[in-house]
């Protein structure tokens, strides 16, 4: 006998084009409805960072001490040639650069942290949203397979394609709950989470370089 064959075949009896339909149709439906469009990209766009490691912030705190170093050796203005990675840094930097006080630097900072905590909090809530749709898109296949079993009681040959479709549904909408949706969401979020502590670190040593250098500025317009 090819065993290959089994797995395939052991779960042939919990594939059911109709229920597949109603939960996973019904659930995309409910979500377009409700979601922008922008964060359903946004959300699935975030599948790809999970298997990532969590973000930390030690390499971009090398940077900054770099470009501090820079900076108290040749001038802030130097910095306008350093080749920076992050995009956060480099925005602030570049604010420093144009004469930026700490004050507004901890502004801008404050400002790009959360607009990209919404941005994540936008991903998690799509996810989280799949994983309360699936199971009510569950139960409505269930309350439909057994409106059609009870249809079709005088004919016994329809009932367990009607009952199939009541049962299926339910599993379909718990295992895309509790093994896809919720898992991702919290993950996600865990990621978020981490970043954003992360990200904090590098506010005081920008904030330093700003206070550091504005008298430098002012004195070089005097």
């Amino acid at each position: 006998m090819d065993t290959s064959v089994l797995p395939i075949g052991a779960l042939a009896p919990f594939v059911d084009p109709v229920a597949l339909a109603i939960v996973v149709g019904g659930t995309l439906l409910a979500l377009v409805i409700r979601t922008p469009r922008a964060d359903l990209a946004r959300a699935f766009a975030a599948l790809a960072v999970l298997a990532r490691r969590p973000w930390k912030a030690d390499t971009t705190l090398d940077q900054i001490a770099a470009l501090d170093r820079i900076a108290r050796k040749h001038g802030i203005v130097a910095l306008n040639r350093s080749v920076i990675r992050d995009g956060d840094v480099a925005e602030a930097v570049t604010d420093i650069v144009d004469g930026a006080g700490p004050e507004t630097v901890r502004r801008l900072i404050g400002e790009r942290a959360l607009a990209r905590s919404e941005r994540h909090l936008a991903a998690v809530e799509v996810w989280s949203g799949i994983a309360e749709i699936a199971p009510a898109m569950g139960m409505v296949g269930t309350l439909i397979g057994l409106v059609r079993m009870f249809m079709v009681m005088t004919d016994p040959t329809r009932i367990g394609g009607a009952m199939a479709v009541a049962l299926l549904t339910t599993l379909y909408g718990a295992v895309i709950a509790s093994l896809i949706a919720s898992p991702i969401a919290a993950r996600l979020r865990r990621l978020a989470r981490i970043e954003a502590f992360e990200r904090s670190r590098l506010e005081a040593p920008l904030i330093e370089l700003a206070r550091r250098e504005r008298p430098r500025l002012r004195e070089a317009v005097a």
